[in-house]
């Protein structure tokens, strides 16, 4: 597949607004040209071309509602994610404090659905790195700036660190539905969750689910189950050198303000039912890029996984839309 530069690669931000502006500017592509380290800090790693496999989990809402109201798609990917790198400092003007510069690579995602080569989804946006502020006062962070063509914008911020050896740990996660005022459930609570959502069981024969050839009940009680094993067979007979930890939330738990998602109004309509339609209400990532130290003479492997969770709420129920994948740099 031929790859498509996604900014020209003569572009590159700078002030025009006003002398002071534009000296700011030169000054910080100065400072920039003169420092050891690279201004994308952990974000540097993202560059390039990553391709590999994955398991995306979501719940759908079902029209007519009669005789229910969701229904269950469990499908294995094949995805590939592009980041290129934005040139120059990305000038942010300040009023409350002095101006801010962020550096950033754009991306695009596709991910298809292994057996069929269906698309099932693509997204274009920009990660960047936030220096530490006074006002507001936040340290330094992240921040992912995601669009996703089924009518949702995203903005998530949150942390980076890079650390040595490894291997991290990955733990479980579900897909297990909550009525709104309630607790989400733990991976212990599978089986008498199933009782009520019957499409998490495998075993039972439903109009309702629809899974690609592959799928497996450990899947479905834990999708990062399919990044434990990936990770496992990753390093068998060898070692993770380093690691880069990326977290980033639209729930204002790792930063005081700031981020969220919105939502078309088709999409998050309220009324009866409540909810919308399938209200894209919080987005909470995980990246790790895993520097895997070569065998027999080959060179250091550099691998990227990640898990995502987008909770969508409709007909008054929470349901979690779970993606994760391992992916291999090109």
């Amino acid at each position: 597949m031929t790859v498509i530069a996604q900014i020209d690669s003569d572009f590159a931000f700078a002030g025009l607004d006003t002398p002071a502006a534009s000296a700011g500017a030169a000054a910080d592509v100065a400072r920039v040209a003169a420092a050891p380290a690279d201004p994308l800090g952990a974000l540097a790693a993202l560059e390039g071309t990553w391709k590999g496999h994955g398991f995306n989990t979501i719940w759908r809402p079902h029209h007519p509602a009669s005789p229910q109201d969701r229904f269950l798609e469990l499908n294995l990917t094949d995805e590939t994610l592009v980041f290129t790198k934005v040139n120059g400092p990305i000038p942010n003007r300040g009023l409350a404090m002095p101006d801010i510069s962020m550096f950033g690579l754009t991306y695009m995602q596709q991910i298809k659905e292994t057996s069929g080569g269906a698309g099932l989804h693509i997204e274009p946006g920009i990660w960047a790195t936030v220096p530490q502020t006074t006002d507001p006062n936040e340290p330094p962070t992240v921040v992912r700036m995601a669009s996703i063509p089924h009518g949702t914008v995203v903005l998530a911020q949150g942390v980076s660190e890079v650390h040595p050896g490894g291997p991290q740990n990955i733990s479980d996660n579900n897909i297990l539905p909550f009525f709104f005022g309630n607790p989400p459930p733990a991976n212990s609570d599978f089986n008498s969750v199933a009782q009520t959502f019957t499409e998490l069981d495998l075993s039972i024969q439903t109009q309702f689910r629809v899974a690609s050839p592959g799928v497996t009940q450990d899947m479905v009680k834990n999708p990062n189950s399919v990044l434990q094993k990936a990770l496992q067979t990753s390093l068998q007979g060898t070692t993770m050198k380093s690691r880069t930890f990326l977290h980033v939330s639209t729930t204002h738990t790792i930063v005081k303000a700031g981020g969220g998602t919105a939502n078309t109004a088709f999409l998050a309509t309220s009324g009866n039912p409540p909810g919308g339609n399938a209200n894209a209400v919080q987005v909470d990532a995980t990246f790790w890029i895993e520097t895997i130290a070569g065998t027999g003479g080959q060179p250091d492997k550099h691998q990227l996984q990640y898990t995502q969770l987008v909770m969508l709420d409709f007909n008054g129920i929470h349901w979690p839309h779970v993606t994760v994948a391992t992916l291999q740099k090109q």
